[in-house]
């Protein structure tokens, strides 16, 4: 080999700072032509719209899906924390009643688009993509808002889960904040 050449490897790939990813992923579930079940999609929108407005929050990447169990697990992958926001009918509190609890302590059953009957659950999930060596968030956070109309056709929020929608980005904005003081990102 001549001394000006030389053996190159792969090349290692070198992002630019603004194209990673956040550490915290925040996922708006649901279907927006089913009444309530949009919950989710119009609170993730509002918490971009006010992470956008406001420069005391830590920066968050904002998504809208509909889907559940491994799909779902393959976003959040790369991410120290996530905080999904979803319909919920948990059926012990009035429609648009707020609930926050990590993904941990939710029944395998008890989130529409946490688990499917064609997938497998979220938890199920992260405990496979763990497995396969997959970085996955420490910290899942539900944010779930009751609702029972999650099945009709309409573009169009129910009162009592509307009401809950200021509540609910505030709660997000809170557990951002909160979450950005408890996981520091890897190293």
């Amino acid at each position: 080999m001549a001394q000006d050449e030389q053996v190159l490897g792969e090349p290692e790939e070198v992002l630019p700072e603004n194209a990673r990813p956040a550490p915290t992923i925040i996922v708006g579930l649901g279907n927006p032509i089913l009444g309530d079940d949009g919950i989710g999609w119009i609170v993730a929108q509002k918490t971009a719209e006010a992470l956008s407005d406001r420069y005391d929050i830590p920066p968050a990447d904002v998504e809208c899906l509909s889907l559940g169990g491994l799909s779902l697990m393959e976003h959040l992958i790369g991410y120290n924390r996530a905080i999904l926001i979803d319909a919920v009918n948990l059926e012990k509190a009035p429609n648009g009643t707020l609930f926050s609890f990590p993904l941990g302590s939710l029944p395998e059953t008890a989130g529409n688009h946490l688990s499917s009957a064609h997938d497998t659950s979220l938890q199920t999930a992260l405990k496979i993509g763990e497995s396969m060596g997959a970085q996955l968030p420490s910290e899942i956070q539900v944010i779930g808002i009751q609702a029972d109309n999650v099945y009709d056709f309409s573009d169009q929020l129910t009162g009592p889960v509307a009401a809950a929608l200021p509540g609910a980005v505030e709660l997000v904005l809170k557990i951002l904040v909160q979450s950005e003081t408890s996981i520091s990102p890897e190293e």
